[in-house]
């Protein structure tokens, strides 16, 4: 198997296990995604449909370019993740309101505000690993996962 076919499976394996591990850990284990968590999952939706696509294009210059794509889409998730997880540690506000503190105003805007504020905080994690949350996992497989598949695309046979 060549370094561009190891690539395109890859590109195609690793969002899907980690999609795979998102809605696991939504539908089986109970955590319910954040606005920024979604945000996460949109480019690894992309990157399958973008790998999947890849494989009757083979080792072309359409293929090439549409596994470019898929790596990109992974990268970006990656760059998502970082954002999302420096919400969670606090090392930087969030851009949503749901995790941003409301802006104030009447009682009447207030109350309507807090009904209208997400359940589900982006900037506390639902569950942690040696202090890493899923936003911090996601961004650690994302951007090492793309540059693995990068080094398995330029890998010589």
């Amino acid at each position: 198997m060549t370094g561009f076919a190891q690539a395109r499976l890859a590109a195609l394996l690793l969002p899907s296990a980690l999609m795979l591990g998102a809605l696991g850990s939504q539908f089986i284990g109970g955590l319910f995604p954040c606005e920024m968590c979604h945000w996460q999952r949109w480019p690894h939706e992309a990157a399958i449909a973008l790998a999947l696509f890849a494989f009757p294009l083979g080792d072309k210059r359409a293929g090439r370019i549409v596994l470019a794509l898929a790596i990109v889409a992974i990268l970006v998730s990656g760059a998502i993740g970082v954002f999302h997880a420096g919400v969670e540690y606090h090392w930087w506000q969030g851009i949503t309101r749901c995790s941003a503190p409301p802006t104030g105003g009447s009682e009447g805007d207030l109350l309507a505000e807090i009904m209208a504020t997400p359940m589900i905080q982006c900037d506390v994690p639902q569950w942690t690993l040696f202090g890493i949350s899923l936003a911090g996992f996601n961004a650690i497989f994302s951007i090492l996962g793309g540059l693995a598949i990068i080094a398995l695309w330029k890998r010589k046979p």
